[in-house]
């Protein structure tokens, strides 16, 4: 797999290009054609968090994690494990219907350890959108105590989400 590291207030030095290359080269064996693929990984430092960000662009999904700790190496391997379960996790979900094609080549071989199918689908809600402002729909969110919220943008009368980040900020996700 080729690795395109960047720092974002970090400068990433060999040995941390090298580290990295030798974690995310160890995803190499869940994929029959490692080299078509692209690690991008991207370092940012924050006060004193080091925050490692891997996407993996491939065919129709996109594999993606990040990691934050006091240690830039300890985010690393932190970042390296989670991907690794995210692939062995969905496994299932990542494979054709018919099970013989993959939707990214993707290989375990008959003797690696199966995880158990966690996060079935428990409740399912209908619910009426009415058109609303991102403004009504952050105060929608924040007095329903979710993550998310999807409403109608009253600008456009299409479906779109609000949802909180992690550094305490809010999203928007447009429909097209």
């Amino acid at each position: 797999m080729r690795i395109n590291a960047r720092g974002s207030k970090l400068e990433v030095t060999d040995a941390i290009r090298d580290y990295i290359n030798k974690k995310i080269a160890k995803l190499d064996k869940y994929f029959e054609n490692p080299d078509e693929y692209t690690a991008n990984v991207l370092i940012k430092t924050i006060g004193n968090s080091q925050t490692v960000e891997v996407t993996i662009p491939i065919r129709k999904v996109i594999l993606r994690a990040e990691e934050s700790s006091d240690d830039l190496y300890k985010s690393i391997d932190l970042v390296s494990e989670k991907l690794e379960r995210q692939i062995r996790k969905n496994k299932t979900r990542l494979l054709n219907k018919k099970g013989q094609e993959t939707i990214f080549m993707f290989t375990l071989s008959n003797d690696e350890k199966e995880e158990e199918e966690t996060g079935v689908i428990k409740k399912r809600k209908q619910v009426d959108m009415k058109p609303m402002s991102e403004e009504e729909a952050i105060l929608q969110l924040n007095l329903i105590g979710h993550d998310f919220f999807l409403f109608e943008d009253m600008d456009t009368n299409m479906p779109a989400v609000v949802y909180k980040r992690k550094d305490g900020n809010y999203g928007v996700i447009e429909m097209k």
